[in-house]
This record gives C-alpha cells, structure tokens and sequence, in this order.
C-alpha cells in the first residue's frame, strides 16, 4: 500500500478570501465555485495538481500557534517578503541560524508560514 500527500487543509472564518490569498501567493489559481465555506487550489479539473491547498470555514478562531505550517522557498527572500505582506500577509520575525535565513509571515487569518532563502 502507498500512501501520498492529497493537501494541505486551513480551518479558517472566510475560505474564498483564504484561498485568495494563497492562491496569489503560490500563483495557482482558485478552483472554481469557491464559496465562504470551502474553497481550494488544485483539487479539480483534469490538471490537478498536489497537493492541493483546502480551506474549510470553521465556527472557531484560531487561538494558538499552528503546530504545523507551509514553508516556501525563494529565491530573494527580501523581495518575496515584500510581495506577500502586499498580498495581505503580516511580517512577524526575522531568523538567521546556521547560515539559513528565513522570514516568518501570518497568512490574513494569522496562520504562521516561513519564507526561506533558497540557497541554490
């Protein structure tokens, strides 16, 4: 038996206005039909493509730091950084470790994600 990585699931207050947001930031588009109550990216049609990214509204706020989150890598962290925080996204803290740099950002629902130099 195998088993693969279907997607990436948000509980959040606003799936459209979510999967906006991310749908920008990984420029891939929305699934169409996206409502308040669920929307994704790369779930449907014959191009679908995984993971996908799914966005579930919940009753519930978010009220701690998420225990899992996306990293993304890029080529010039500076200049990605300021793409996403025009997107909506929330500058929150700035790392250098071990000759790694990364920026981590809140998603417009304040979910936690990294920004990570691509070294390559």
């Amino acid at each position: 038996m195998s088993v693969n990585l279907l997607a990436v699931s948000f509980d959040c207050a606003d799936a459209a206005r979510l999967a906006a947001f991310w749908g920008q930031a990984l420029e891939r588009p929305v699934d169409a039909g996206g409502t308040e109550e669920f929307a994704a990216i790369g779930l449907d049609g014959p191009g679908a493509s995984r993971p996908c990214w799914m966005f579930l509204k919940v009753p519930e706020g978010k009220t701690a730091k998420n225990r899992v989150h996306p990293d993304l890598a890029a080529a010039s962290l500076e200049a990605e950084v300021k793409r996403l925080v025009d997107l909506g996204a929330t500058k929150q803290a700035e790392h250098d470790q071990d000759g790694v740099r990364w920026v981590t950002l809140l998603d417009p629902e304040g979910n936690e994600f990294d920004v990570v130099a691509d070294a390559a």
